[in-house]
């Protein structure tokens, strides 16, 4: 039963993904998202909107913490399943 949850939840995940990159712009090109006036404000706005010192830090921890948030859930739900296909049948926590 816990092969077939493993399975389905693994399944279920990488439709997400296959989805979610289904969605990317093309790499490479001038009028992709990444190319807009969000670089150029971070650069110019970000140590006067965030009040951190350093752009980066501010980049991270103001504007970007709800992405790095989800990124981190995907790495430790990866984690998770990888620990759950890799786990013996009779090996039972007590």
């Amino acid at each position: 039963m816990r092969k077939i949850i493993t399975v389905i939840l693994t399944s279920l995940l990488i439709g997400i993904i296959l989805i979610g990159v289904s969605e990317l712009p093309e790499f490479g090109k001038s009028d992709v998202p990444a190319h807009n006036y969000v670089s150029k404000t971070y650069l110019e706005d970000a140590v006067k909107e965030t009040g951190a010192l350093n752009i980066i830090t501010g980049i991270i921890l103001d504007y970007r913490a709800f992405d790095t948030f989800v990124e981190a859930t995907v790495l430790f739900t990866g984690g998770i399943v990888v620990l759950l296909l890799l786990r013996r049948e009779g090996d039972e926590c007590e």
